[in-house]
């Protein structure tokens, strides 16, 4: 009777790992499996231990218990320099080259090649370089300065600096979260590309359809422990969503129905040289409206004119019926304007001060006696609305910098919402944070609207555009094509008009 080929043995694994920090178990008996030649998903809430495992497999944590496995054998790495010697990279969401040295000098950097005489032989860095370059079917210069590259091509250079090492397994922690669609593509062509040539990818995303798309299996974490490790074939994202938060999300996107009244916020033919021209529209009382379009249609540039933080060069904003002094944020303030804007960590927060002062910033006058900042008003101030956004921390003066990245947006949001805007803009709510802050962030943004906010909200996200808007607002090339009301609001329809092949759609 012939006998079954054993299985291949993990390139690399964890075995029962637990670490904690402090009084905090940051993971609980996990167990992991890396195969050659397969991409492998992690999944999990913010906090779910993700980081920390990621950590212990690149050497920058040690395990409190169970073992590391690099070909079978237990391994210690007592650093990163360590984990990248056996052939384990790691590609950050936010790549850290150094700006002002070039593509191939970065991919080198203490390492170069040497002639006889001690010099560096930059012929042979340029011509490796371009090498791993051709590997990774992308075209960019050895010589190329780093200074300028988009994300996307520093996270090429980080994978071709991972390829120079050999790397045998590769770890991406939320490499698309700044990734245009067709960058994405690029990158997971790459990805395909080194799976076919035997590497071990670690994916991590907050995007299940990328999860889905990339990976042939998951790992499941939730609250520091393990939950599953499983083939993604038959699988749903129901059924992984499940796995994350411990319960069904059937009402990811929560919309209430609302009173709709009147007009909160009226934009007239606002203009902005070669960015956007001629677009008007009017957001009502008890309205989500959706703001979409593909990156570099001018959303996020009109709603910046709309607050006053660039000057338009025509046209007028009205809320409640009051022309707003254009590029004026601090009139966009008085007269209820509220702007949470895509970038939350350089320009919605200041990481570096408390979550009580962040929430503070915009209500300054309300909580100052005498000239003064009263502390405890600050706080008290601040404590309300970490109630009511529900809002996860240890304590109110740590820097803001310590929260998940959900958390965060919720801090974002308090500090807006303290100001008690009569118009909400949003742009990308839920970027970067997990399933379960983001149906948090949906039902917050619907109860608002049913207690009578008006609510512009921009969004790259499909499915969320879909789910929670009243109407839907599509930008192509800088102008407004099209006004698709919720019933007619389709993935197909939105991109038809975001691609530029449907004309302005009746209201």
């Amino acid at each position: 009777m012939n006998q079954s080929a054993p299985d291949p043995a993990p390139v690399l694994a964890l075995k029962g790992v637990s670490k904690s920090f402090g009084a905090v178990r940051a993971l609980q008996d996990v167990s992991l499996q890396l195969f050659a030649g397969e991409a492998h998903a992690l999944a999990g809430e913010n906090g779910a231990g993700k980081s920390t495992l990621i950590k212990a497999l690149a050497g920058v944590h040690r395990p409190d218990g169970g073992e590391v496995l690099l070909d079978g054998e237990p391994v210690v790495f007592h650093g990163p320099a360590d984990a990248r010697d056996a052939g384990i990279a790691v590609i950050y969401q936010e790549p850290t080259l150094f700006p002002d040295l070039s593509v191939a000098e970065n991919i080198f950097m203490g390492r170069q090649p040497r002639r006889s005489l001690g010099r560096i032989d930059r012929g042979a860095v340029h011509g490796t370089t371009a090498a791993l370059m051709r590997r990774l079917g992308v075209d960019l210069a050895p010589d190329r300065p780093a200074r300028g590259l988009s994300i996307a091509d520093q996270q090429i250079v980080e994978i071709a600096k991972a390829l120079s090492f050999d790397a045998r397994v590769l770890i991406m922690d939320e490499p698309t979260a700044a990734l245009t669609g067709s960058e994405t593509a690029r990158l997971f062509a790459v990805v395909r590309a080194l799976r076919a040539e035997g590497a071990a990818v670690l994916f991590i995303s907050h995007r299940l359809e990328e999860i889905f798309a990339l990976c042939q299996r998951v790992t499941t974490l939730r609250d520091g422990r393990w939950i599953s490790s499983e083939p993604l074939e038959g699988l749903t994202e129901e059924d992984l969503v499940r796995r994350m938060v411990g319960r069904d999300l059937d009402d990811l996107y929560p919309k209430q129905d609302a009173e709709v009244g009147e007009v909160a916020l009226s934009v007239h033919r606002l203009t902005r040289e070669g960015v956007f021209r001629d677009v008007s529209f009017d957001v009502r009382r008890g309205e989500i409206v959706a703001l979409a379009g593909l990156v570099g249609a001018g959303r996020t540039e009109v709603a910046q004119a709309v607050f006053g933080v660039d000057r338009a060069d025509a046209g007028e904003v009205k809320v409640a019926g009051t022309v707003l002094r254009p590029g004026s944020p601090t009139a966009a303030m008085d007269a209820g304007l509220a702007l949470v804007p895509e970038d939350r960590r350089q320009r919605g927060l200041v990481m570096d001060m408390s979550i009580e002062r962040n929430i503070g910033l915009t209500g300054l006058g309300e909580v100052r006696r005498r000239g003064l900042v009263s502390r405890a008003l600050e706080h008290d101030r601040a404590a309300d609305w970490a109630v009511r956004l529900q809002l996860k921390y240890n304590r109110l003066a740590d820097t803001v910098g310590v929260l998940s990245g959900g958390n965060q947006q919720k801090v974002v949001l308090a500090k807006w919402l303290a100001t008690g805007p009569a118009v909400l803009i949003v742009d990308e709510p839920t970027r970067g944070i997990d399933v379960g802050t983001k149906a948090e962030v949906h039902r917050l943004l619907s109860s608002l609207a049913a207690e009578g906010l008006a609510v512009l909200m921009i969004s790259s996200d499909l499915p969320e555009v879909i789910g929670m808007a009243d109407r839907v607002l599509v930008m192509h090339e800088g102008r407004l094509v099209a006004e698709i009301p919720r019933g007619g609001a389709t993935e197909e329809s939105v991109m038809a008009a975001a691609t530029g092949r449907k004309g302005r759609a009746a209201a």
